[in-house]
């Protein structure tokens, strides 16, 4: 005959125990909503930041050298030129508009999707002009405009706007743009103007630099980090 075992447990204990675990379901569900909400805080102030305030961009080829090298990550300013509409870039606030010598982010006119960069060299209403390889604006030669050139030949208009082109008065509400990079730059030359409303924003600062060839998970990509170049302003 089994001796029944006495039960030693106390009521009370039982019902303290079983009221701890809704406030413990309660912290845990007010800890999730707290990230929760952080998180969609961050997400909304990110997408804020970069679509009115500044954005990063990264360098993929060499049509702005010197001044711009492949693998420099520049920071735009998106606000300089004034706060737009999203997606349609439209100036709701204006500001100040692209001026000679900016170096500007811009939707491509024969892609919207891609984004291109480049030096503004003429705006609207001015004439632009190229005589062997020299930039001229209302028939004035353009001093320090930063040009580089690499091919010592001279290509005539014939063959093409590299070297010989214009004259050409911009219209107004467009830019002529050209890359640094005279003899290896696809820009205003060869397609034309870029509207207002294309205009990204403005290159203020590198804020990184390494040598896109290199494998990225290798040590020859991170010996390649340029610190010089770090945190200089683009001009």
């Amino acid at each position: 005959m089994e001796t029944p075992q006495t039960d030693h447990s106390n009521p009370a204990e039982e019902k303290q125990v079983e009221g701890r675990l809704p406030q413990e379901q309660a912290a845990a569900k007010s800890v999730a909503r707290e990230y929760t909400e952080a998180i969609i805080i961050a997400v909304l102030l990110a997408l804020f930041i970069r679509t009115f305030i500044v954005q990063a961009f990264k360098i993929p080829s060499g049509s702005m050298l010197e001044t711009l090298q492949i693998g420099d990550h520049v920071l735009v300013s998106k606000f300089i030129y004034g706060i737009k509409m999203p997606f349609t870039g439209k100036v709701l606030i204006p500001i100040k508009e692209p001026k000679r010598g900016d170096i500007i982010v811009f939707k491509f006119p024969q892609d919207p999707s891609v984004d291109y960069i480049k030096r503004v060299i003429a705006v609207g209403g001015e004439t632009v002009e190229i005589k062997n390889k020299k930039v001229f604006i209302n028939g004035k030669l353009l001093a320090n405009d930063h040009g580089q050139f690499t091919d010592p030949e001279i290509k005539p208009a014939i063959e093409g706007p590299r070297d010989n082109y214009g004259p050409v008065t911009v219209p107004d509400g467009k830019l002529f743009v050209m890359g640094d990079n005279r003899d290896n730059s696809f820009d205003g030359r060869f397609w034309g103007f870029v509207d207002l409303d294309a205009v990204r924003g403005k290159a203020f600062i590198l804020y990184w630099s390494w040598d896109l060839q290199k494998s990225l998970f290798s040590i020859d990509r991170f010996t390649s980090i340029r610190w010089g170049r770090i945190g200089h302003l683009v001009e």
